[in-house]
């Protein structure tokens, strides 16, 4: 039985860059993006503070997990971001990424993330969710660029931010 994970690329390019699977050559860029505060305070699964020993847990044991489909953003070889899918069993794919705080302000993240929906949808998927805090305005208007429309709002269910008001999104395909 094939999946969408299955069907999705191992790497994907758009005009201004290329999305592939982040290796252990990514780890000090990984580590040192993520250990930052600015960064922290968006996520749900990013442990404060982060060191290359969570950044190696996550390209040896998170991305090759079959309930994973990463992808580092890149840009001519320098790591940005990751931007990737979540599948639960019994769920919708879930969207989710973050980026680098030097590299926010540039729409890498709105490119990156549609490349990603437009490949979830050639592999079969139906439909898409994500969420965000609700007071992450940057990353609403990211999902709302991409055809992301609001289902509710409710508590994060996870990670350091679990109880804090968080909107949850859905983005659905006429087939």
């Amino acid at each position: 039985m094939t999946t969408i994970k299955s069907r999705l690329p191992q790497t994907l390019t758009t005009q201004r860059l290329v999305l592939t699977a982040p290796t252990l050559d990514h780890v000090p860029a990984i580590a040192k993006l993520c250990n930052n505060k600015n960064i922290h305070q968006w996520m749900s699964r990013l442990p404060f503070p982060y060191a290359e020993a969570d950044a190696r847990f996550f390209v040896e044991t998170v991305v090759p997990s079959a309930e994973e489909a990463c992808y580092g953003i890149t840009r001519e070889d320098e790591f940005m971001g990751v931007v990737g899918l979540h599948f639960a069993q019994g769920e919708l794919p879930e969207l989710g990424y973050w980026l680098g705080e030097p590299y926010w302000g540039h729409g890498y993240v709105t490119e990156a993330a549609r490349a990603v929906v437009a490949a979830a949808r050639a592999a079969g998927a139906s439909a898409l969710r994500s969420r965000a805090l609700s007071t992450n305005a940057r990353s609403l208007n990211v999902l709302g660029k991409l055809g992301f429309l609001e289902t509710g709002k409710g508590a994060e269910p996870i990670g350091p931010n679990a109880g804090m008001p968080a909107t949850f999104l859905r983005l659905d395909w006429d087939r």
